[in-house]
């Protein structure tokens, strides 16, 4: 339970629907201690902003249920799991999804072992997807009712004895009904406004720069040149860490025509810089393999199979043909050329689409 709208209506339908159900809310920043401490004194000081308005939001929701509320503290896994492997990435200069980690090592495997405390079957969450088992017994995520919401592609790490305890039932709606039954079974959340940026990110002034020089002091690569790609200098750069592949904006530069990052290179400390044509690529190779509706033993290296990738949570995917090129690696080759193959991001495949299919499964772009 984040406080949000997609939570709530997920409680609320199960409720409806005869579960019975245990709202719980992760914090990720404090510890019990801590919050209790922050708690006392926003008690003496109502305005030091010191309380978990998420929270406060969930536990006032649940209340409206009619449903028991529980707090579960995971600072230490996500500092471990999600905000290190983030500040490394970028500091590597790629460019991470963190809800990548944040599903497959928190919100599933931190909360599937609190649901077995609670005596619960499964984890219910506001994700928009549907879990299907397939004709071969494996448990994959298929799109949801929603092409603009559907939230597979950040689900593909998750493991089949994750999947196998999963709920989502938002897979078969989109966004304006979801609203429309929260309006209409009186939920607070209703109108609450979506998430933009990674939740720890939002409101830090300055972004992940800024964030990342707030977790790293000391760590972040200073300023450095942009060059060309055959090496011509065309001044300086604010630091790697402000820059991700196929960025167009906010570079600083003038040189005639629209400049685009193709390249970062963190041991010298560069940034390439080019034309748009530039970050058109037709293959890439992808790491750290996950397996979803495929049996990873029933693709041997050397096989190959066409399918839909994904290159990041906003690419509306491109038909292509994945090659098993390792124990851990597969090559996927376009038919067209994509743009912004960006290291870091995940390459998800998809089986009948990426509107209307189910994920095989996919890995870490290198």
């Amino acid at each position: 339970m984040s406080g949000g709208v997609d939570s709530s209506v997920t409680a609320y339908l199960l409720s409806q629907q005869g579960y019975e159900v245990i709202g719980v809310t992760m914090q990720v920043w404090h510890d019990e201690e801590e919050c209790r401490r922050l708690d006392q004194l926003a008690a003496r000081q109502p305005d030091c902003g010191c309380v978990d308005r998420d929270e406060i939001a969930a536990a006032k929701i649940c209340e409206y249920l009619g449903i028991p509320h529980y707090t579960v503290y995971y600072r230490d896994v996500f500092r471990r799991e999600v905000i290190s492997d983030f500040v490394e990435e970028y500091l590597r200069g790629r460019t991470p999804n963190p809800c990548v980690r944040c599903n497959r090592y928190v919100k599933w495997d931190m909360l599937l072992k609190a649901a077995q405390e609670h005596g619960a079957d499964w984890i219910a969450t506001g994700h928009y997807g549907r879990v299907l088992q397939l004709e071969n017994g494996r448990y994959t995520v298929s799109n949801s009712a929603s092409a603009d919401k559907d939230q597979t592609y950040v689900l593909y790490r998750l493991t089949q004895e994750q999947l196998s305890h999963a709920l989502m039932p938002l897979g078969e709606y989109d966004k304006p009904a979801v609203r429309r039954i929260a309006a209409q079974a009186g939920i607070p959340s209703a109108a609450q406004k979506d998430s933009q940026d990674a939740c720890f990110a939002e409101g830090v002034e300055g972004g992940y720069a800024a964030f990342l020089e707030q977790e790293a002091p000391g760590r972040i690569p200073p300023p450095g040149r942009f060059r060309t790609s055959d090496g011509q200098d065309l001044g300086e750069h604010r630091g790697i860490t402000h820059y991700t592949i196929g960025q167009r904006k906010r570079l600083g530069i003038s040189l005639g025509h629209r400049a685009v990052v193709t390249a970062i290179h963190p041991q010298d400390n560069t940034v390439v810089i080019g034309r748009d044509e530039d970050v058109y690529s037709d293959q890439l190779v992808c790491r750290d393999l996950n397996f979803l509706g495929m049996d990873p033993d029933e693709f041997g290296i050397g096989e190959s199979r066409d399918v839909t990738a994904k290159i990041r949570y906003a690419h509306r995917g491109a038909p292509c043909t994945m090659t098993r090129t390792g124990p851990d690696e597969i090559t996927c080759r376009f038919r067209e050329k994509v743009r912004a193959v960006t290291p870091g991001q995940s390459c998800v495949f998809y089986e009948g689409g990426c509107e209307h299919g189910y994920v095989l499964g996919g890995g870490i772009i290198q």
